[in-house]
């Protein structure tokens, strides 16, 4: 059995002593019970509990456990039998039976002939690194369990991790979204307002909280309701945002399904009476707040009762669709075409001049005129067309399209009458026929007539 031999340097005793990693020296005795301990210094003795005396010429194993690696020490004996460096990590036993983990590597120490004669063996705890590494692995499968999308970035807004939830809900793979900003998730389809709040918040290290419409990876649209929470570090800075997401998109399409089910015309698809005043509530808040007027044309199929009464409700419910579609496809997309009563079809056209109002009221005219209805022949349709004078009223303005719907009812049907404003209503003819004098209604009193012809009956004022 060899013995340890003294120092030669009083700086190497000093060292080694000193050294804040655990120091263990073995003997290269090969038989018997294999190397024993020929020096530990302070630090392998308070991190194995056992004192110097207790472990000087016992062997390493008194240290190893169940739950010691029978791989990693098989690898190890590889090595001291090659005479190879070692390095490995396992899990050793203190003293009192408390497991630990270490991570440690062992070289030969070779005498002048080149026989090995000792080996030294450089031992470091960490097990409270493998703890917190354990701790973290836990939160990333927690994380990664978890139904929600969650996606943190740090303070630059730089996408840092991404759990598996997200990727199934953006359809970006993690490496994809690392590195990137959540700006690539934008859809185009929020106000500029909506992302200068949530960055206000953030910034003031406030939560918040909204529906998000997002872009998945394929182009499609979908919904997130995210809540979106500022991180801060030991000195009181935001370190990170971290943000929790849940998918609403079939919600969302069921209550739009619902919504458009309750504000749509089940035989026109048309919007129904109901959306239809919302619609214009909405046109007349603006028209307030900017000053930009609207226009309505309000119309009116003639002699539909007729068409009920001699070719059934079939056919009636025929011409009611076909004339609905026509109107669909004359507004532009930033129109509405409501089923405002039985007969009748109310279209509200945002920021129009009465020209542009009464030009579409012709076409329409024109198109149901030319309209031919299976066994019944043509049909045809009375309008009346105004714009929003500043400051009216929204039923003033009905009443005034009002009028002059029943003005064109009273001049002979499939006709369009323009409302006049103050209340009147100014009746052109556009049917076709050889007329060319303008007619201006006002307080129940035609003005000029056609041809000498007095109506009638008066037409109210609006």
């Amino acid at each position: 059995m060899h013995t340890f031999p003294a120092f030669k340097s009083d700086l190497l005793q000093v060292a080694l002593e000193q050294s804040f990693n655990a120091v263990m020296i073995t003997n290269a005795e090969r038989g018997g019970g294999g190397p024993v301990i020929v020096y530990c210094n302070a630090a392998l003795c308070a991190m194995t509990g056992y004192s110097e005396a207790e472990l000087l010429g016992q062997s390493p194993r008194m240290l190893q456990g169940p739950a010691t690696d029978r791989a990693v020490l098989d690898r190890l004996r590889h090595c001291l039998e090659q005479g190879l460096f070692f390095e490995g990590a396992a899990i050793n036993y203190r003293k009192n039976g408390e497991a630990y983990h270490l991570e440690w590597n062992i070289s030969p120490v070779r005498d002048g002939a080149g026989e090995i004669r000792y080996f030294v063996s450089v031992q470091r705890d960490v097990s409270e690194r493998v703890q917190a590494d354990q701790e973290r692995n836990l939160l990333a499968q927690a994380l990664n369990a978890s139904n929600d999308a969650i996606l943190i970035t740090d303070d630059t807004w730089t996408i840092v991790y991404a759990n598996q939830a997200c990727e199934a809900l953006t359809g970006y793979a993690r490496s994809e979204l690392l590195g990137q900003s959540p700006m690539l998730l934008r859809s185009g389809m929020h106000e500029p307002g909506f992302y200068e709040a949530l960055q206000a918040c953030l910034l003031r290290g406030e939560g918040f909280r909204g529906t998000f419409i997002n872009r998945h990876k394929n182009g499609s649209l979908y919904y997130a309701e995210q809540s979106i929470a500022a991180l801060h570090n030991s000195a009181g800075k935001i370190s990170h945002y971290v943000g929790v997401s849940k998918d609403i998109t079939p919600q969302v399409q069921r209550e739009t399904v619902l919504r458009e089910q309750a504000s749509r015309d089940k035989l026109t698809g048309l919007l129904n009476r109901h959306a239809g005043e919302y619609e214009l509530q909405h046109c007349q808040m603006h028209a307030l707040a900017s000053g930009q007027g609207f226009g309505l044309i309000l119309g009116d199929l003639d002699h539909f009762k007729r068409i009920n009464d001699s070719w059934g409700h079939r056919t009636g419910d025929l011409v009611l669709k076909s004339v609905a579609a026509m109107l669909l496809q004359s507004v532009r997309s930033t129109d509405y075409v409501v089923r405002w009563g039985g007969e009748e079809f109310l279209v509200i056209l945002p920021d129009v001049t009465l020209e542009m109002a009464q030009e579409l009221a012709e076409r329409i005219r024109s198109s149901v005129q030319g309209y031919s209805v299976p066994n019944a022949g043509h049909c045809s349709i009375s309008l009346g067309v105004g714009v929003w004078q500043l400051g009216e009223a929204e039923e003033s303005l009905l009443q005034r399209i009002d009028a002059a719907l029943y003005a064109s009812k009273e001049r002979g049907r499939n006709r369009v009458t323009l409302a006049a404003q103050g209340g009147g209503a100014e009746a052109r003819d556009t049917s076709g026929a050889a007329r060319s004098d303008l007619h201006t209604l006002s307080t129940g009193r035609w003005l000029a007539t056609d041809r000498g012809t007095q109506p009638h009956s008066p037409v109210l004022q609006t």
